[in-house]
């Protein structure tokens, strides 16, 4: 009887424990960057990322100080990158490595006009909403 209330007791601690860690998911905001500049160009629900094939530079994500008069970054984040394919929608892994900083060119070479760039967060605490870049 005694092992039983202690299994009781543990699987309760677990499922207690999980359900509080499950309440910090997507709490600090994080934004992709070209350089110092934030790929979206509004932190709003009708924020759109568009890159052309041509841009250069270091691409991040970062978690971001949003204010009204500038977004700027503060930390960087890992990350992974999918490229979404324009015509069939098919999502297919750039490299199955961890960034925190990319080449933009790299990841261009593996995409045409109107695929996107995927960036997909590690960690769930990280919110990042404007994760899709449409390349022009």
């Amino acid at each position: 009887m005694k092992n039983v209330k202690s299994l009781l007791l543990f699987v309760c601690f677990q499922a207690l424990s999980g359900w509080c860690l499950a309440q910090e998911s997507f709490t600090k905001c994080s934004a992709a960057f070209l350089g110092s500049n934030m790929v979206v160009n509004e932190y709003t629900t009708k924020g759109v990322c568009v890159l052309p094939a041509t841009a250069t530079g270091q691409l991040t994500v970062n978690t971001v100080d949003l204010s009204p008069k500038e977004s700027k970054a503060i930390d960087r984040i890992a990350f992974r990158i999918a490229i979404r394919d324009k015509d069939t929608k098919t999502l297919m892994m750039y490299a199955p490595d961890e960034f925190r900083e990319v080449d933009v060119q790299r990841v261009l070479a593996k995409c045409k006009k109107g695929d996107h760039i995927v960036l997909l967060t590690v960690d769930n605490q990280y919110a990042l909403p404007h994760n899709e870049i449409l390349i022009r």
